[in-house]
C-alpha cells in the first residue's frame, strides 16, 4: 500500500475530492484508509446501560485506497 498511518493525504474521487486530511488507520488487506474528517457517515448507537440514551455519531468511514494521494 502507498499510504500509511499518519501521512498527509488529499482525495482524488468521491464527494470528497480535493479535500486533504491525515490518515488515522490503515487497513492493507482491504485496500482502504480511513482519513481524519473525509467520508463521514452518521452511526447510530444504541444505549448500553440503564437510564442512557442512544446517540447519533458521525464517523469516519474507510475509503480506498486508489482514491488517495500523498501530498
Amino acid at each position: 500500500m502507498h499510504v500509511k498511518k499518519g501521512d498527509k493525504v488529499v482525495i482524488l474521487a468521491g464527494k470528497d475530492a480535493g479535500k486533504t486530511g491525515e490518515v488515522v488507520r490503515s487497513m492493507p488487506k482491504e485496500g482502504k484508509v480511513v482519513v481524519q474528517g473525509v467520508n463521514k457517515m452518521k452511526r447510530h448507537l444504541r444505549p448500553r446501560k440503564a437510564n442512557e440514551k442512544g446517540q447519533v455519531v458521525d464517523r469516519e468511514m474507510p475509503i480506498h485506497a486508489s482514491n488517495v494521494a500523498k501530498k
